[in-house]
This record gives C-alpha cells, sequence and structure tokens, in this order.
C-alpha cells in the first residue's frame, strides 16, 4: 500500500486548473494507456482493449472485472469506467460502461455541464496464433447545458494486431468507424507497435488521427518495468510516458504505479500537461481476477 499511497500523493501535487481537452476518444482509456502516453494499440488487453483496439483481447487468457475513476481538475472532470472481459474462451468479449460528467467553462464565462454514457459490447477472435481481430459496438448518450436536443447513437470501432513474435506486435484500429455521427465521437484510426526486450520491460509507440474536423494527430509513446515480488506471487508495474497532440499544441508527460497480484490488481497514474497548458489528470482503477491461464509472452502487461 506505500506505492499506492506514494502514487496519490504525486498526482495530489500535480493538480492544477487549465482547459479540458475531453471527447470519447480520450474519456475512455484507462490508467494503465494513459501511463504510458496511449500507446498500447500493438498488445491492449482486458479493459484496455476496449478503448485501444478490441482486436487484442485474445493475447491473454482471464477473467477480469475491473472498476475505474478518474478526475480532471481543469473542468472538474469526473470519469467512471466499469467493465468485464472473458478471453477464456474461442471468443474473447468484453460488457463496458463509461461515464465522463464536466463542468467546464464557457466561451462567454459561464459554468456549462456536460454527460456522456457509452454502453457496449467488445468481440475478438483469432484468425491465426499471430493474427487477431476484433470489433466493439456501443451506444451513447451525450447531453450538455444548453443543448435542444440530447446527442445519441450507436457506433462501431474495429480492429486487428499482428503478433510478428514474442517481442514485437503491431495493432492497428478504427474508431467510430461506423454508424451516427457526432462531434462528441469523431472518426479516428490510430496504430502502434509494442516491443518487449526482456520479458519485464516493455517499449510502446502509438499514432491517432482524426479523420473529420481539424484531422490533428496525437501520438506518444512510454516503457513499462515489471518488478516481480520476492515470492513470485506479486508483481509492482512502474509506468511512464510522453504524449503531444498537434491539434491542440499540447504536450503531456505521465507517469504511473501499480500493484499485481493473483486475485487482483490495482493501477493509478497521473498526467501533467507541460505545453499549451496545465491540465491535470489523475486515474486509478482495481482489477479482480477469475480464472487465468499462463501467457508467457505478455506476463505483466494486463
Amino acid at each position: 500500500m506505500r506505492l499506492v499511497a506514494l502514487g496519490a500523493s504525486l498526482g495530489i501535487l500535480l493538480i492544477g486548473n487549465a482547459r479540458a481537452d475531453t471527447d470519447s476518444l480520450n474519456d475512455m482509456l484507462g490508467p494503465r494507456e494513459i501511463a504510458v502516453g496511449e500507446a498500447m494499440r500493438g498488445a491492449s488487453t482486458g479493459a484496455t482493449a476496449v478503448g485501444m483496439n478490441p482486436s487484442g483481447l485474445p493475447l491473454n487468457h482471464e477473467l477480469v472485472f475491473e472498476g475505474g475513476y478518474g478526475y480532471r481538475a481543469s473542468d472538474s472532470g469526473s470519469l467512471i469506467s466499469a467493465s468485464a472481459c472473458d478471453s477464456t474462451n474461442e471468443m474473447p468479449g468484453c460488457f463496458f460502461y463509461d461515464y465522463a460528467g464536466a463542468s467546464p467553462t464557457g466561451l462567454d464565462g459561464m459554468p456549462t455541464h456536460s454527460t456522456t454514457h457509452v454502453g457496449g459490447l467488445a468481440l475478438s477472435r483469432m484468425l491465426t496464433p499471430h493474427i487477431f481481430i476484433g470489433s466493439s459496438v456501443k451506444y451513447f448518450h451525450y447531453d450538455a447545458t444548453g443543448m435542444t436536443k440530447a446527442d445519441s447513437g450507436v457506433n462501431w470501432d474495429i480492429g486487428t494486431t499482428i503478433r510478428f513474435s514474442d517481442v514485437v506486435s503491431v495493432g492497428v484500429a478504427g474508431y467510430n468507424i461506423a454508424g451516427a455521427e457526432s462531434v462528441e465521437f469523431p472518426r479516428a484510426v490510430g496504430g502502434g507497435v509494442l516491443a518487449r526486450p526482456i520479458p519485464q520491460l516493455s517499449a510502446s509507440f502509438d499514432a491517432r488521427w482524426r479523420l473529420q474536423d481539424d484531422k490533428s494527430a496525437r501520438y506518444g509513446g512510454g516503457l513499462e518495468y515489471f518488478f516481480s515480488g520476492q515470492n513470485g506471487q506479486n508483481g509492482y508495474p512502474i509506468r511512464a510516458g510522453v504524449l503531444h497532440d498537434n491539434g491542440l499544441g499540447a504536450t503531456y508527460i505521465s507517469g504511473g504505479l501499480g500493484l499485481a497480484s493473483i486475485k487482483y490488481g490495482i493501477d493509478l497514474t497521473a498526467r501533467r500537461q507541460i505545453k499549451g497548458g496545465d491540465e491535470t489528470l489523475i486515474i486509478a482503477s482495481m482489477r479482480f481476477f477469475g480464472p487465468r491461464l499462463g501467457t508467457p509472452a505478455l506476463d505483466g502487461t494486463e
């Protein structure tokens, strides 16, 4: 628990006030992917696959329930997530729900409030031991102060992962590719590579491009090192990353700590904007595991 307390103290020190960078592409991400610069499309598993790349679900074999909460001081934003993922069968899948509520200051200086609800199902399939495909369908409902009519509809994400070896894998995903058109749920594509030179260390780099509006790019990368406990039953992942958004002219640094055991896992991440503003996000999650089967090439990535 000292590790969690240290991470919480770090997050509190970083809190500041700034304009929020908020949309569905960012608000559905969890602490693990945010900690490494939003760079896990090359090997997304469990709840990480929901927002990054649904095709990665078969990369491990486990039943996991996860809940998370994030706070963004710049717009008093609360990010809540819950998921249940099962990758122990022939067609791995996740049920998921995400909520984002924010109260930013409007252009006229008056406070506003917005809420977003997203729920859906992600499914994936292993075509060969090296090629995986996946898709997710989600229903969204967005409402904000001053809107005469709430925005809602159904959208689809698709993705593929190619695992060249136990060391290198590549992933590509499309977001909101088909379905309702919405400003809050823009169409976008992303891709990334993850390399594991040694079992304890992973390095990743990703990029994501919007296909409408400003067609901006968001790219980043990071490292994760997995320390094993003395008894071999527990592990402690340490993560760090950098992210840049050329549409916002913003650069962020991030860091995260974790605790992983046979039965549960805890992850805590803080991200700070160092260019183009001073936005800060703190996000944490807790996982509870059911049956888990060994996946040596992915131990520590979860």
